[in-house]
């Protein structure tokens, strides 16, 4: 055999070069296939076929013509990214633009029911999930797996993402304070699944160390950590475009590349200390969204703004799309399929234990007209998708788990992704009209912008109370939560004295919801009408 010749029956480089522009054109037409598609779906209002749905369709029948075809190795081959692109270059945009498109006033409104959703729920439901996992693996009910295993696999399936159902919520007209509640608590509940997975992956790895005391620590070093150095990336780049004025030197092009450099630097500075780069990315842009952006120029803030909004659609387009192609080409462990069928199961089981709980929680310290309605809660019931970042996890967990059990926690990772995009995707439009939460039956307790901005300030530990003496027997314990309320200022509080002025170049309340995110000075895509009680319905050219 000739020097440098490649082994018989290996392929040549010039089939080598020519499979990858065939699998670089399929991939670019099925993302094409995908937005068009995606388009005349919302022009023509087709609910029950939402966008990631439709790339779910789409790679699931280009990846079945491909798995009947003699193309099949070549285009696995040249489909199958590696995994260091896609924690690299595809999940960093989705989860910085999660942070990047959270608009403060409903967030802040609702700060303390998003917190205890998203830190306590997320908690609650990984540890139900895992627990039922686990014996039902003991009683051979499912595939049986280590109890830290099975925790490891409640973590990965606890993050949700309703990208799906928050569209839907928009185009019918869905209360503002529905919205945030699932949008702010997706937002954050992705930031402590992954410190939860991460946490139970090190425990494993170093079982000597099981002490609940460590696993405490360790879960607060990966939380706090990654999120210190989101935070700070986010005020050191609001500090630098405050006083470097670059725009008014009219170097745009300068500042915009600066502005996307930053959340890759939280990223990878965070990773670089063995932290999540994730939960530091999602910090770096909710601080870059309310400190770094209004200290732009007028056509930086155009530009950026369009830039992460369009990266963050292709990267998660191309994530459902490869998701479908996945299973077509039958990479899958369909062996166990009562683990899937049971996981369905156990997570709907969780998310119920999530919401339920919180919910009663919640409206403890709440006033009767701020209360989480019956309705709602049933609402953020049935908005726990799962998306990227359950995929995300799933992926790691092939690489932190011995074989077999890896491969089958990406399974029923995918077939609970694929599920709650098509059935629960598909019917949340209907859901919503039976619980009339949305257009002029939304009867869920709104609240108009007065009383918005009434609480406003006060809702840094979820104490959100009136100024009118209770009756009932939980007046006192309420009376002594008003007396710790009144003593701590509030984080709107702090923002607007002391943050704002020091961060930003403009004085007083900045008020994002003013600005698209688009980049033009207007009202926030994500939440157009937050200053109206309910979201409207959008015109259709």
């Amino acid at each position: 055999m000739a020097a440098g010749a490649p082994p018989h029956g290996a392929p040549t480089v010039e089939e080598q070069e020519e499979a990858a522009g065939v699998g670089i054109l399929l991939q670019i037409s099925m993302l094409v296939l995908a937005f068009v598609l995606g388009h005349l779906l919302r022009r023509r209002r087709v609910y029950y076929l939402p966008e990631a749905s439709a790339s779910l369709l789409i790679g699931l029948i280009v990846g079945g013509l491909a798995s009947i075809s003699n193309t099949q190795k070549s285009t696995r081959r040249w489909f199958n990214f590696r995994e260091e692109l896609f924690f690299l270059f595809l999940l960093p945009p989705i989860i910085f633009q999660s942070g990047f498109s959270l608009a403060p006033k409903p967030f802040f409104s609702n700060f303390g029911a998003i917190i205890t959703f998203a830190i306590i729920g997320t908690f609650i439901a990984s540890t139900v999930t895992g627990v039922l996992v686990y014996l039902a693996g003991l009683i051979h009910l499912v595939y049986r797996m280590p109890l830290i295993e099975c925790m490891m696999f409640g973590s990965l399936v606890s993050a949700t993402d309703p990208v799906t159902v928050l569209s839907i919520f928009q185009e019918l007209g869905t209360d503002v304070n529905l919205y945030a509640l699932v949008f702010g608590e997706s937002v954050l509940n992705d930031a402590m699944a992954i410190s939860l997975y991460r946490t139970m992956a090190s425990l494993r790895t170093n079982a000597s160390s099981q002490n609940i005391f460590v696993v405490i620590l360790r879960f607060l070093e990966d939380f706090f950590g990654s999120m210190s150095i989101g935070v700070g990336a986010g005020f050191i780049s609001a500090l630098l475009f405050k006083y470097s004025t670059l725009g008014v030197e009219n170097l745009y092009n300068l500042e915009s590349c600066l502005f996307v450099l930053f959340p890759y630097f939280s990223y990878m500075l965070a990773e670089g200390f063995g932290l999540s780069g994730i939960v530091s990315i999602l910090f770096t842009g909710i601080v870059m969204k309310r400190y770094t952006f209004p200290n732009l120029s007028d056509d930086s803030q155009r530009f950026t703004a369009s830039l992460f909004n369009l990266l963050s659609s292709l990267a998660e387009t191309f994530v459902f799309i490869y998701m479908g192609f996945d299973i077509a080409m039958e990479r899958q462990s369909w062996s166990h399929i009562g683990f899937i069928f049971f996981s369905v199961i156990f997570i709907l089981v969780a998310r119920a234990a999530n919401v339920f709980s919180c919910s009663f929680l919640v409206n403890l310290v709440r006033p009767p007209h701020r209360q989480i309605s019956r309705q709602y809660q049933q609402a953020l019931w049935y908005s726990g998708l799962r998306g990227a970042m359950a995929f995300a996890l799933a992926l790691q967990s092939v690489h932190d788990l011995p074989e077999g059990h890896g491969q089958t926690i990406l399974s029923a990772t995918i077939s609970i992704i694929v599920l709650t995009v098509l059935l629960i995707g598909g019917s949340t439009s209907t859901m919503l009209e039976a619980l009339h939460v949305a257009g002029d039956g939304n009867n869920g307790h709104p609240r108009s912008v007065e009383d918005q901005d009434n609480y406003e300030g006060n809702n840094l530990c979820n104490i959100e109370l009136n100024n009118v003496e209770g009756t009932s027997s939980t007046s006192k314990f309420k009376q002594k939560l008003r007396e710790i309320q009144r003593s701590t200022p509030s984080f709107a509080t702090l923002d607007r004295h002391y943050l704002t002025p020091f961060f930003t170049s403009r004085n007083g309340d900045i008020d994002d919801d003013d600005h698209d995110p688009n980049g033009a000075p207007q009202r926030s895509n994500e939440l157009q009408g937050v200053e109206s009680h309910r979201l409207p319905t959008r015109e259709m050219d």
